[in-house]
């Protein structure tokens, strides 16, 4: 009978002999179940009855519901949900409803109202929708993985583009154990699993997580004495969770495992190595094809995969996070770079050059050895403490502070592309999307408080330039607020946090709130750009620091004068510490290089490709005039190859398309007569059969301006 028990899903109702085949190598369920998932259902029930006596006591009194439309219904205290509101709107609304927010705060659509409040209803369109969809898609995929492995789950939060789940246990996870996963998560769906929340006692908690040292560890460190937090429940799973969660499994239309990695602990080399598992669910299986469909045309702009075909850069297991970039993605990483630094001459930039290598005390007086320290590669020279630096910000305060500064000097902008290095964990590696080692078009601004709107503005104008009119890309913004640990005092921070939203307003770009989201120094400004296939990128930032001038005793000489009170006469000037603004474009380079690559899917743009012409000749007597031509474009600092292989005429033609050469040359007898080239550009599919004669000495001029003004379009 105990057996039995184990094996029991929800309701009590065994699984049916058909849903325990196995799929791949292992049975779909490991067997016996483990004990804890008994040993957590018997407290769960135990304490469940407690708590719903508890809520069946509560007086049942009227309430008012204030929908965002101004609109009142009538609900009763303790026993009317969400939910039962959607219902009376429409039938629709409920069935595709996710999530609540009760007076701004997100609710479980079946949790029960407590007073009159605000109710507004979210389905998975809206971003908070969409997280809380895949946060309970990670529980359903939490379920399957301790089904099948029998293993202890550490954390499964939502992340950008779906869910993942860590767990710890003695094998590791394969893509032979995908199908697996899958089925016992079909399964859960089917079932319908209601989730169920319940508010267990920190001593209770460490009872019902005994057998889980992961848990136990983050309730003995999240959670205070004598308090109490939730878990859910769906079907044999129960986990420590904030919550919420949509009704019940039965929301999720289509599930599935994406890809797998290891992990390490709370993202600590010390801890335990872990697996983690990423899936991705949606409310609709047209959804999830479309998604499918996305993922392999994904698939073929990978930036990896194309760095390796136009040998751009590779990576190598002697210097791992660390690119080699070769000839051609030297010459896009070098024309991002030459970018801002036009832009930085239009702008009042003044770039700067500062050490890799600080001593510890440099990071202990900014803040960030005591925050940071861990991600720093750090080691001892002449028995101090050294690290290689991960920013530029505490050097850029050491050149401030280098001597006395005037009120005159400022806005001081100093730009910094320095090589900057983070120890990232191996696992988290990937690609040119997280390196170890990597450049930044980074930037620090000294002003005034009286400049800060000015200079918000025209970093503003700084991203339009380059986002918009050079990419065409589109972009959003979004101010994040104070995190939950952070430097200096509160007033400061919302004087800070009141001028970039000032700022904002004044800007007439649309922008949200990202509570909690901001540096420990300071509250900031995350924009995300969309690129040509839709995908979202975290790039550019504005971050505002009254902190680290008031660390590094940053002051200048301001305009405001000393009075003797006495005399009247002014006898000094008062001495005013500087507002920072950190600010970057691009970002890592090398991660703006991974989005370009995959946004241009390699077909590069004349000013930034290192394939911008290839001359082609029809025959050997061709060579020479061929080799001129490709001498004369070079001189004129364009990017050019000649093909004067053994291969046919045509073979050649093919390669360079295949290349993705903005335009192919090809020279013969007659247009050395002529001193002309026989253009294919790649951009126009008129050219491309026949090609269209151009006299050189009209043409060259016309590929030095389309490099120069860096135009979107290459017809010429």
């Amino acid at each position: 009978m105990a057996e039995e028990k184990k094996a029991k899903g929800k309701g009590g109702k065994a699984p049916k002999a058909k849903d325990v085949v196995p799929v791949g190598e292992y049975p779909l369920e490991c067997t016996p179940r483990p004990d804890y998932i008994q040993h957590r259902l018997d407290m769960f029930d135990e304490l469940k009855a407690i708590y719903d006596t508890e809520i069946a006591a509560k007086p049942r009194v009227p309430i008012k519901v204030t929908l965002p439309d101004g609109r009142d219904m009538d609900g009763t205290a303790w026993e009317t949900t969400p939910m039962d509101i959607a219902r009376l709107l429409s039938k629709s609304l409920s069935e595709r409803v996710v999530i609540a927010k009760v007076n701004g705060v997100l609710w479980d659509l079946t949790r029960v109202l407590e007073d009159s409040c605000k109710v507004e209803l979210l389905d998975f369109e809206k971003d908070e929708g969409k997280m809380v969809f895949w946060h309970s898609s990670a529980h359903v995929m939490g379920e399957s993985c301790e089904l099948h492995y029998g293993c202890h789950l550490c954390i499964g939060p939502p992340i950008e583009e779906g869910f993942y789940y860590e767990m710890s246990m003695e094998r590791s996870v394969t893509q032979a154990d995908y199908p697996s996963i899958e089925a016992l998560s079909t399964r859960t769906i089917k079932e319908k699993q209601v989730f169920q929340r319940l508010v267990v006692t920190k001593a209770n908690l460490l009872k019902m997580f005994k057998d889980n040292k992961y848990k136990v560890h983050i309730i003995n460190d999240k959670i205070p004495d004598g308090t109490s937090t939730t878990v859910y429940r769906c079907g044999p799973l129960i986990d420590l969770c904030y919550g919420p969660h949509i009704p019940d499994t039965g929301r999720i239309k289509a599930l599935a495992v994406t890809k797998n990695s290891s992990s390490y602990f709370l993202g600590d080399a010390k801890n335990d190595s872990l697996q983690r598992i990423y899936g991705i669910s949606f409310p609709d299986v047209k959804m999830m094809k479309e998604y499918k469909q996305f993922m392999e045309d994904a698939a073929k702009r990978d930036h990896r995969k194309i760095g390796i075909e136009q040998e751009l850069f590779f990576f190598h297991e002697l210097s791992p996070g660390s690119a080699f970039w070769q000839p051609n993605g030297a010459i896009v990483y070098n024309n991002l770079i030459q970018l801002q630094k036009e832009e930085y001459r239009k702008r009042g930039f003044k770039e700067v050059i500062t050490p890799n290598m600080y001593n510890s005390k440099l990071w202990e007086t900014s803040g960030h050895w005591q925050h940071y320290h861990e991600d720093m590669f750090s080691f001892e020279v002449e028995k101090e403490k050294f690290a290689l630096k991960p920013m530029n910000c505490p050097g850029h305060c050491l050149m401030f502070g280098h001597r006395d500064r005037s009120y005159r000097d400022l806005p001081l902008r100093y730009a910094d592309f320095g090589v900057l290095h983070r120890n990232e964990a191996s696992g988290a590696l990937s690609g040119l999307t997280r390196v170890r080692r990597f450049q930044q078009d980074d930037a620090h601004i000294f002003c005034t408080i009286e400049q800060l709107t000015t200079e918000i503005a025209s970093c503003f104008d700084f991203l339009k330039s380059v986002y918009e009119n050079v990419f065409g890309f589109t972009w959003s913004m979004k101010l994040s607020t104070r995190p939950e640990k952070y430097l200096g005092d509160l007033e400061t921070w919302d004087k800070a946090e009141s001028i970039l939203e000032e700022a904002l307003n004044k800007s007439g770009y649309k922008w949200e709130v990202n509570p909690g989201d901001g540096a420990f120094y300071g509250p900031k400004i995350d924009i995300k750009l969309t690129d040509a296939v839709r995908r979202n990128h975290q790039c550019a930032t504005l971050q505002l620091d009254f902190m680290l001038p008031e660390r590094f005793k940053l002051h200048y000489v301001s305009d405001e004068g000393i009075i003797d009170a006495e005399t009247g006469k002014r006898t000094g000037s008062v001495m005013k510490r500087p507002v920072m603004i950190h600010r970057a474009i691009l970002g890592s380079v090398e991660r703006m290089c991974a989005i370009l690559t995959e946004n241009y899917a390699g077909k590069w743009p004349f000013w930034l490709s290192p394939f911008q012409v290839v001359v082609i000749p029809v025959s050997q007597s061709a060579y020479a005039y061929a080799h001129g031509v490709r001498k004369m474009l070079h001189d004129a600092g364009l990017h050019v190859e000649c093909d004067d292989s053994d291969l046919t005429l045509n073979k050649k033609i093919r390669n360079a398309e295949v290349a993705h050469f903005n335009f192919i040359f090809v020279v013969g007898a007659e247009e050395e007569t002529t001193k002309s080239v026989n253009v294919r550009n790649r951009d126009d599919p008129n050219s491309k059969s026949k090609g269209e004669v151009r006299v050189l000495a009209d043409l060259l001029p016309k590929l030095v301006e389309l490099k120069k003004t860096r135009a979107k379009s290459q017809l010429i």
